[in-house]
């Protein structure tokens, strides 16, 4: 993970989630860029589930939640940002039925990600596009890019006090489709200077 800036020096405020010590994943990184802070996360995939990793996936969204309540206290501008590995709602999910058991979709899941969202951050993409169905990512087989067969999880969480900023968002897709490229496509979020 990294992150960048264009024409300034990101300074890293954080490298790894608190709550757990012996956690060594490289999973989280923060840095503070002209005034906002920007947390960059992979969050575990969890599968399969029940499991093990399933597990770790819901201890880590624990701490995430805890973390995260601890930003919203700090009334700073804060974008949270990444691959959560959640589909949150139905419609972002291009079959929801066949996804039910995957650890992505687990009512858990969704339940750790809504309450994350209910501490009082904004998903930047369903803010402004509310019952469009948009997607971040789309499985290398099965011809999934062409014909549409995505998922959204990769999302932006904006404080309060960004989300006041945000102008416009969206996912470049067609980034997706280039020879060689990730099976995500590049999410991004347009702020006034505020």
């Amino acid at each position: 993970m990294a992150i960048l800036a264009r024409d300034q020096d990101p300074r890293e405020t954080r490298r790894g989630l608190p709550g757990d010590p012996d956690d060594s994943h490289s999973r989280y990184i923060e840095a503070a860029i002209d005034g906002i802070v920007v947390g960059c996360l992979y969050l575990p995939n969890g599968n399969p589930a029940p499991g093990p990793k399933f597990d770790y996936k819901l201890r880590w969204f624990e701490r995430l939640h805890a973390y995260a309540d601890e930003l919203l206290e700090l009334e700073v501008p804060v974008a949270l940002v990444g691959d959560f590995n959640v589909m949150p709602t139905e419609l972002d999910v291009y079959k929801p039925e066949r996804w039910l058991d995957d650890a992505l979709f687990r009512p858990e899941v969704r339940a750790a990600y809504a309450d994350l969202v209910d501490q009082g951050w904004t998903d930047a993409i369903r803010f402004l596009h509310p019952d469009e169905r948009i997607y971040t990512f789309w499985k290398y087989f099965r011809n999934s890019f062409a014909r549409d067969a995505g998922l959204r999880i990769d999302h932006f969480l904006l404080s309060p006090s960004l989300r006041q900023r945000l102008t416009a968002c969206g996912v470049d897709k067609f980034a997706r489709g280039w020879d060689h490229t990730s099976d995500h496509a590049p999410v991004w979020i347009e702020l006034d200077d505020g």
